[in-house]
């Protein structure tokens, strides 16, 4: 099969969780570095033992290895896992309400290309701006978005936030561009609806969907200067892919509530989905887009 450009995997780091033994202790102080390659792991290892449950909570310490969600960028996750919020109830929600909430937010998001990679974004403001992950753009100061409706536009990147993994870009034009609604003022509960949306494998307009897994799941983004900080994220199980990143993840109303930014794997070779998925919140991220619009 063909090689396609700009949707390549990029190089996961963080540690290996390897079925069989337990994981290795992670530091949330220190810098995740590449780990040397674990041997390959046949079709005879034995599952993963699962935790045992007690009636105290305690943290659960785990290490994840994380895809890169857009090829050939440096995006990553690795971090201490507490115990998941309790669950709560929520209504069912139809197919078809959920192929409304696709239709209404799909013009806002578009497909976010560069030099070296290729990811996702969305339309966040009535100027036009779009949101993405800062490892999407990562050494570019003018990038290329593509529209729900074909459309390409050139996008001058307005700076970024590492630490956050958290960009803003503005197109050269806001004509035709449809800001998506934020849920700033809310906060999501394990349980719900969500979908994610964005260009996996440079599959633009690609809808999933599947529930808010857990809360404030502390996770170590970005790299580098300003990255490496341990920051708290949605976990979800949604299908999310090499190319999602920068995508918006939203509830069963339309509304923004994370940027998906990273997926753990049990394979680094070969990482795609297997139903554990962070982002973002978005409160975080518009916080951190403010102030990289005010120049902070």
């Amino acid at each position: 099969m063909p090689d396609v450009p700009h949707i390549g995997l990029g190089h996961p780091r963080g540690p290996a969780f390897v079925p069989g033994r337990p994981p290795a202790p992670l530091d949330p102080y220190a810098h995740t570095s590449p780990v040397t390659p674990t041997p390959h792991i046949t079709p005879q290892s034995p599952p993963p033992s699962p935790p045992r449950t007690t009636s105290t909570r305690r943290p659960l310490t785990a290490a994840i290895l994380a895809a890169v969600l857009a090829g050939g960028c440096a995006g990553y996750v690795a971090g201490a896992f507490g115990d998941s919020d309790p669950a709560a109830p929520t209504a069912t929600v139809a197919s078809g309400d959920l192929e409304a909430v696709a239709a209404r937010v799909l013009p806002s998001v578009v497909s976010v290309v560069t030099a070296s990679g290729q990811g996702s974004g969305f339309v966040f403001d009535e100027r036009g701006r779009i949101l993405t992950n800062a490892h999407v753009v990562s050494g570019s100061s003018r990038v290329s978005v593509e529209l729900q409706d074909g459309r390409r536009l050139s996008a001058q990147v307005i700076g970024d936030d590492p630490a956050h993994d958290v960009a803003v870009l503005e197109p050269e034009t806001a004509r035709g561009l449809r800001a998506a609604e934020l849920a700033t003022a809310g906060r999501p509960a394990v349980g719900d609806t969500v979908l994610a949306i964005g260009s996996p494998l440079g599959l633009s307009g690609t809808v999933t969907s599947g529930i808010v897994s857990a809360l404030d799941r502390p996770v170590t983004l970005g790299e580098g200067t300003g990255g490496g900080r341990q920051q708290r994220a949605l976990q979800t199980d949604a299908s999310i892919n090499p190319g999602n990143s920068g995508g918006p993840l939203v509830d069963a109303d339309g509304r923004v509530i994370g940027i998906n930014t990273a997926i753990a794997t049990l394979d680094r070779q070969r990482g795609g989905s297997i139903g554990i998925g962070f982002a973002i919140p978005v409160a975080d991220a518009a916080d951190a887009a403010e102030t990289i619009i005010d120049g902070g």
